[in-house]
């Protein structure tokens, strides 16, 4: 998805969160040292931390806390801007109430693993963020069957724009460098709408946007690191289909495809790190495609390594142009993207026109900024 204003669910003034958080400033401002590295890189934190660290609302009050780890300490971070030092022993976070009383809370996990609430006899705090686990993720029921959907998105027209545009060459990310891993979450059924939206599992970039990635992936590769692809290019008809698939009351989640998503330009990417060693993606301070804060990408929340991870990512990708989107950590618009048009051309198309070595615009017969029919990849719908 795109533009996700999730300041509906969870803004709890952030500003707070800013004030009480100084070393945020460093994430506002591009960094001029040569070095990507945003630090030294911190010690990792206990799996158990992991699971605790989150957003938390007081069930009585709806007052919403953070609770986060710092140089391997944990800390709880109140919307009255104070940030105090907690502890944890046998499952039970111990805070300072200020007038030098330890106030102990339980925490209740469940299946023994993620934390899902803390609480005493006078107080309970529910957690509202996804937690640790990357299987928990926003999902909606359809408003209607999805070939239904499909067929009312196939059948519509992109906007129309005026401008002129840069013709469009979409390249496969895959094809200029193999550090380029994909997971690409709506080929899949482990997205909002639990399942697969494309019928194949690719990732395109306009040339420019994609040889800029592959310079950011050489810059990250002596470093131990990565990119791993969930999203770039994307058809309009796929952005239509996601509005009509969502309920009107969170319409604010999707990109409105009136105006068209960044990705529709083929300039946009969704992606993270992973580890060269290991081939794991690492861990983020929320989850991919999470609706809460947690997304954000000054969030100040989560561990110490996971912020330091999410800092240098944006600093990589900074550095060769990109600009990461202000609700989601791992969006990524490349500066050039007014330059090209909305498409509508499904990736079976962009395989035609490779085949064919011809360009885009021949491949699919018509003009940049015309509509791209792509009907015929779904016969029948």
């Amino acid at each position: 998805m795109n533009k996700r204003h999730r300041r509906s669910l969870l803004l709890f003034s952030f500003v707070f969160v800013f004030a009480g958080f100084p070393s945020l400033g460093a994430q506002n401002t591009a960094t001029s040292h040569p070095s990507l590295l945003p630090g030294p890189k911190p010690a990792d934190t206990p799996a158990g931390w992991k699971q605790l660290v989150g957003i938390y609302t007081r069930e009585d009050t709806h007052e919403q806390f953070i609770l986060l780890e710092r140089n391997q300490q944990l800390h709880w971070l109140s919307p009255d801007s104070q940030d105090v030092e907690v502890r944890e022993d046998k499952q039970t976070v111990w805070i300072d109430d200020g007038k030098g009383r330890q106030i102990g809370l339980a925490e209740q996990r469940e299946n023994g693993k993620e934390v899902t609430g803390l609480s005493d006899s006078n107080e309970h705090y529910v957690r509202i963020d996804a937690g640790s686990d990357p299987a928990h993720f926003f999902r909606i029921t359809l408003s209607k069957p999805l070939d239904q959907l499909r067929a009312m998105a196939l059948a519509a027209k992109p906007p129309a724009e005026a401008k002129a545009f840069r013709e469009p060459e979409l390249v496969e990310l895959v094809t200029l460098d193999p550090g380029f891993h994909l997971d690409i979450r709506y080929a899949q059924s482990n997205n909002f709408l639990s399942t697969p939206i494309y019928t194949q599992a690719r990732a395109f970039l306009q040339r420019p946007a994609a040889e800029a990635l592959v310079r950011v992936l050489q810059k990250l590769r002596p470093l131990g690191y990565g990119i791993l692809i969930h999203d770039a290019y994307r058809p309009w008809y796929v952005t239509k289909l996601f509005w009509d698939a969502t309920p009107p009351e969170d319409h604010n989640f999707v990109a409105d495809p009136q105006k068209g998503s960044r990705h529709n330009r083929g300039c946009a990417a969704d992606l993270t790190l992973y580890e060269l060693a290991t081939g794991k993606a690492v861990e983020m301070p929320g989850l991919y495609d999470e609706m809460s804060p947690r997304s954000f990408p000054n969030f100040p929340g989560g561990t110490s390594l996971q912020r330091w991870h999410r800092e240098l990512l944006r600093r990589a990708m900074e550095s060769e142009g990109f600009t990461v989107n202000v609700d989601e950590w791992w969006h990524f618009d490349y500066k050039d993207w007014e330059h090209y048009p909305i498409l509508n051309v499904p990736f079976e198309n962009l395989t035609r026109a490779a085949a064919a070595g011809t360009s885009l615009s021949n491949a699919i017969g018509c003009p940049p900024g015309a509509d791209c029919h792509p009907a015929e990849v779904f016969p029948g719908s």
